[in-house]
């Protein structure tokens, strides 16, 4: 995937705000990644599908939840929602799109596998998912990575429990930084034919109300408030390392405080910022160690 920014010609009487952003170095955030995230959100679908499908999918979304609210575990087919994501990404969604969102699978079982190595704790319920095909996504991905995220932080804290130990900032030298890789992941080549023109913002609106209705109540619910961890997560993070000054870049809010599935598609894409955000301060901070 080629970077766009690397080499754009700045016009100084009409500044590219991508490039700027691109360019700006206020956050740890990889630069491929960043590149795909600003180029995708500069497509044509952004800018002029995105409004139109927002009002749309938010009043399907209205029918749904009444719809949910009757019959709350009439319709449980993750199968059958994970074929149709996988359709969906095979032929409709840009390369850029599809880079962004099997980076995050891969990038969050290795912050979580990150977190379990620096606490000393082996956890049987957390599997790594870390797929590199688009066809992987048939496998229950996206409902997997949410129960992974629950069945972690439970575990864990069980465990924790009933060592009386809890999560402790542990010096630079002796952090184990084996699981966070520094290579660029290996993905199968994405599809790139007429039909994929639908960016990663408008997929996200799109995909909400119909992940939600082909889903139990429960299953639903997690993947909601799974987007407000980001901060549970970052804690531990910033804990170990002894970085809390880097939690201002999570913007999910607590858990504690639950919030309307209704802008859900907004808050994805937060999540997404926040957890490519703390994946890049892990790999800077594994360099400093090496170079250290």
């Amino acid at each position: 995937m080629v970077n766009k920014y690397e080499n754009y010609k700045h016009d100084y009487n009409n500044p590219n705000i991508q490039l700027a952003i691109y360019l700006d170095n206020s956050i740890p955030f990889n630069k491929k990644a960043k590149s795909a995230f600003l180029f995708d959100s500069s497509r044509l679908s952004n800018r002029v599908l995105l409004p139109f499908v927002k009002v749309i999918a938010r009043a399907f979304r209205f029918l749904v939840i009444g719809f949910k609210a009757i019959f709350p575990n009439l319709l449980n087919m993750p199968k059958f929602l994970h074929w149709q994501l996988y359709i969906g990404q095979k032929y409709f969604l840009t390369p850029e799109a599809n880079y962004l969102i099997m980076r995050h699978f891969n990038i969050g079982s290795e912050i979580l596998q990150f977190i379990s190595d620096n606490v000393n704790v082996k956890l049987s319920s957390v599997e790594s998912i870390k797929p590199k095909k688009l066809n992987e996504i048939k496998n229950n991905v996206y409902l997997n990575h949410d129960l992974n995220l629950f069945n972690f932080i439970i575990e864990l804290n069980q465990k924790l429990k009933k060592e009386k130990r809890k999560i402790e900032k542990i010096d630079l030298s002796k952090i184990n930084f084996s699981s966070v890789s520094l290579d660029e992941f290996k993905f199968e080549k994405f599809p790139n034919k007429i039909t994929n023109k639908i960016d990663l913002a408008t997929a996200i609106e799109i995909f909400s109300p119909i992940f939600q209705l082909y889903l139990r109540n429960d299953d639903h619910d997690r993947a909601v408030s799974s987007l407000q961890f980001d901060e549970t997560i970052g804690i531990y993070a910033a804990t170990i390392l002894g970085v809390p000054e880097k939690l201002v870049l999570v913007n999910n809010r607590h858990p504690m405080i639950s919030l309307s599935p209704i802008k859900s598609g907004f808050r994805l894409l937060l999540h997404g910022l926040s957890t490519e955000v703390l994946f890049g301060l892990l790999q800077d901070l594994k360099k400093l160690q090496k170079e250290s």
